[in-house]
């Protein structure tokens, strides 16, 4: 049977008649079939496995799968997916996923060589791929199908699709771009692109579209004209809630009809509505939309309608409870597998005998996949069991206390009657055993203490490694390179230092790209870009729109596509609007993949000491809690600034990098080699010696320390300012701890509010490192008040630390150590 379909390749598994491309063979549709009943089977068979207390949580793609199997026909390698936690069928269609796979998700099994999406650590339905190399370098992207790892927040997939997908534009249209050599470590820019021919195939729920994100990506998208394809699966509902509570006009197509672009032009979508259930037509859909999108580079949406969602939103609850019988009813006669099954048997591609042997085969593969995929995970720890019984056996036997050794044959029978152990099972059976022991000196319980060592190294790696990079490329393992002064070392403007610094950055790094809102033009609000549009371009130092979730976004899906993205949030206080961006995706990336994802975004902002409530913010408690994964330096200057750019430039890792807003026109001398010193990462450096109290701080305050410490200095106190420089991380050598040492005395100063990154800092310092040892006096902290900084300069004065309350911090403990020498004055 032919369908009128434009050739777009013949990507694998797809099987395509080598004569006639266009023409699908009855193989090829059999094949498609195939996985459909075979998905469908695995959802069932994996809410089985919920229910029967084998998995914890399933949210299945049943209903969905037609739709994916004609949209895997048009994806060719190079192309990437952000996706929708129910897009199992498409995961098998491209062959980027296998049934044993899909239910080692579904168990959690941490083993990345079984469970290559997450290795356990995502729910089921969490698809990714790997991207990168043992040595932490990127693939070959071109040569292979990807798909950027799924999130759960409802359209958190969307800002890093605009990003995917800007990549292919930028591959497209920079000459720079153009395979010459400067591509990351060291390879060639055609491992990340083939003219930009690649399409970002973004999928999405219906009730999705009812989220901020999704329509910030798409009017971004449309900006952009980006080769973005999002198909909406639509079934109607959101968990209970039907699309008239959700969309305006309950239509999602009708209201996104004012993005269509008019004939002849190229602003705007090229919008499409199949029913979901079309097999015949989905293809002819996907197949010439995806071909116009790889040459027009127009956005698309393809909207799927008339779907059906037979197990319901997820385990957690039945779908009957809000549908009615009606609904219910329409659902089963919509389904896409009965229909494509009747369509086939209509247009005479396969007999009813066929079809039946067909299912019939494909249960029967989808139920072994599930035993040997459980058999699988439950054999390590089944292991790890045995070995625990034998040697608490012998604890039990070597005891010569019988009251012990009965304790322990009662935690060796708790953990052998269980029939599916799980490895906190053993790990509790471990210590409860050597808590029966604790009196008694027994090689055997020597022996578990040494296994448990072990152990508890294995599973820090299974479910806590790769947070941040530990590649020979992390940013922990820049060497540092000092800044060399010229003796007629111009002094400049702050701003001018790393306007400096990008200049030589954007120069030598063909790939970097510099965005945010008034980066380009005007070379952003505070200088730093100055004439640098204008000198490379302005797809390489652009101008966005007021879209902090997607700047976010398009700078992490440029990342993972080998771009190296400085995405510029305007002021400190406005990254709250990407922050669930920044933390939910970004931050957890390298973690949740394992290692195999990585976006190495750098995201630059500024904040402190300006005047006025939404421009003068210091939320680094919430960004050091939240962002964990992603590196927080905060340079007390702009070379500080321009070092920690080198850095993290020559890294694989995230940061965010706070400058300080009132140093951009403090002087400066300019260092000679400003496109090549570093600042280390986690390292703090000693601003001024002391003996009496250490005083820690960073940014903008380091200024306000130190006129505190010469006032200071004036009545015999001698203060040791430091500067701790990253908060992520934070002191890797103890430094602050050896001036502890010195003083013992610890005074902890920020802008953030009580509690806050002052209460991190003490935490890292007395608890991390064992500062608590050397302490004569009660450790300080000083922080902003409650509330956020009032307008005008006395309210910065009166809301922040300033000289006088940091004097009066320290003059303190000084007179509580010797109110002799240092009465107070003040009081």
């Amino acid at each position: 049977m032919t369908f009128p379909l434009v050739d777009r390749g013949a990507p694998a598994p797809v099987e395509r008649s080598e004569s006639n491309p266009g023409k699908f063979t009855k193989e090829s549709i059999l094949r498609d079939y195939r996985i459909a009943w075979q998905s469908r089977e695995a959802s069932l068979l994996g809410e089985k496995q919920v229910f029967s207390g084998k998995a914890k949580f399933g949210i299945f793609g049943a209903g969905k799968e037609v739709a994916q199997l004609a949209l895997a026909r048009a994806f060719r390698p190079g192309d990437f997916r952000s996706g929708y936690y129910r897009d199992q069928t498409l995961m098998f269609a491209l062959g980027l996923l296998t049934l044993d796979e899909f239910f080692a998700q579904l168990y959690a099994n941490p083993d990345v060589t079984l469970e290559p999406c997450s290795a356990g650590r995502s729910m089921t339905g969490h698809f990714s791929t790997c991207l990168v190399g043992p040595d932490g370098g990127f693939h070959d992207l071109t040569s292979r199908m990807s798909s950027a790892a799924d999130i759960s927040p409802t359209a958190s997939q969307m800002p890093r699709l605009v990003g995917l997908a800007y990549a292919s534009k930028l591959y497209r249209q920079l000459p720079e771009l153009k395979d010459g050599t400067g591509a990351p470590e060291g390879g060639r820019f055609s491992r990340f692109s083939h003219n930009g021919d690649e399409i970002a195939f973004g999928t999405i729920g219906n009730a999705s579209c009812a989220e901020g994100m999704f329509w910030e990506a798409v009017n971004a998208a449309g900006v952009l004209g980006v080769p973005m394809m999002v198909s909406i699966w639509d079934d109607g509902y959101g968990i209970s809630v039907p699309n008239e509570l959700q969309i305006t006009k309950g239509d999602l197509s009708a209201i996104l009809s004012g993005f269509r672009r008019a004939p002849g032009t190229r602003a705007g979508y090229d919008l499409y509505t199949v029913q979901g259930w079309d097999y015949a037509g989905l293809c002819e859909t996907y197949l010439n939309a995806a071909q116009i999108l790889r040459l027009e580079h127009v956005p698309a949406i393809v909207h799927v309608v008339e779907m059906t969602q037979p197990q319901g939103h997820s385990t957690s609850g039945s779908h009957k409870r809000y549908k009615s019988a009606e609904r219910l009813a329409s659902e089963e006669d919509l389904d896409c597998i009965r229909r494509m099954r009747k369509w086939m048997l209509d247009q005479g591609i396969a007999s009813a005998a066929e079809l039946e042997a067909l299912e019939a085969e494909g249960t029967r593969v989808v139920r072994a996949a599930q035993e040997r995929a459980w058999q699988a995970f439950l054999g390590p720890i089944q292991e790890d069991r045995r070995t625990v019984l034998v040697i608490t056996a012998d604890m039990a036997r070597e005891s010569a206390d019988a009251a012990n050794a009965a304790e322990v044959e009662k935690v060796r029978h708790e953990l052998e009657k269980l029939p599916a152990p799980q490895r906190r099972d053993v790990m509790a059976a471990v210590q409860g055993s050597l808590i029966a022991t604790a009196g008694e000196d027994l090689a055997s319980a020597r022996k578990l203490v040494d296994w448990k060592r072990e152990q508890d190294a294995v599973n820090l790696d299974l479910f806590s490694s790769d947070l941040y990079s530990t590649t020979p490329l992390a940013a922990l393992k820049v060497p540092e390179v000092k800044p060399v002064y010229a003796p007629d070392a111009p002094l400049i403007n702050g701003f001018e230092v790393v306007n400096a610094c990008f200049d030589r950055a954007l120069r030598e790094m063909p790939n970097l790209i510099a965005l945010g809102e008034d980066v380009g033009k005007i070379g952003d609000v505070n200088q730093g870009f100055a004439g640098l549009q204008a000198k490379y371009g302005p797809l390489r130092v652009t101008d966005t729109g007021i879209r902090e979730v997607t700047i976010v976004g398009q700078a992490i899906g440029m990342a993972m596509r080998g771009l190296r993205p400085i995405a510029e949030i305007q002021y400190l206080d406005y990254i709250l609007y990407a922050i669930q961006i920044l933390s939910d995706d970004l931050a957890c990336l390298r973690w949740r993949t394992k290692g195999q994802q990585k976006a190495p975004v750098i995201i630059r902002t500024r904040g402190h000491r300006l005047e006025g409530i939404w421009h003068s913010g210091s939320p680094m408690a919430g960004m050091i809690h939240l962002l964990r994964g992603i590196y927080i330096c905060v340079p007390r200057n702009m070379t500080q600034a321009a070092g920690f750019y080198n850095t993290l430039l020559r890294s694989d890792d995230s940061a965010v990098v706070v400058e300080v807003l009132n140093a951009y026109r403090h002087k400066e001398r300019l260092p000679a080699n400003i496109g090549e010193m570093t600042v280390p990462l986690g390292v703090p450096e000693i601003l001024r010696e002391g003996t009496d109290v250490t005083v820690v701080t960073y940014g903008a305050l380091c200024r306000i320390a130190l006129e505190a410490a010469e006032k200071l200095a004036g009545l015999g106190i001698e203060t040791e300012v430091i500067d701790v420089q990253t908060l992520l991380p934070f002191d890797v050598n103890s430094r602050i701890v050896e001036s502890l040492k010195k003083t013992n005395r610890v005074l902890f100063v920020d802008e953030d509010v009580p509690g806050g990154g002052t209460s991190y800092m003490m935490q890292q310092v007395l608890e991390a490192q064992g500062g608590y040892a050397w302490l004569d006096s009660a450790p300080r902290t000083l922080a902003g008040k409650e509330h956020r900084p009032a307008y005008g300069s006395d309210g910065d004065y009166f809301s922040k630390p300033n000289r006088e309350t940091v004097f009066e911090a320290v003059y303190d403990m000084m007179n509580e150590a010797d109110p002799k020498s240092f009465p107070l004055f003040y009081r």
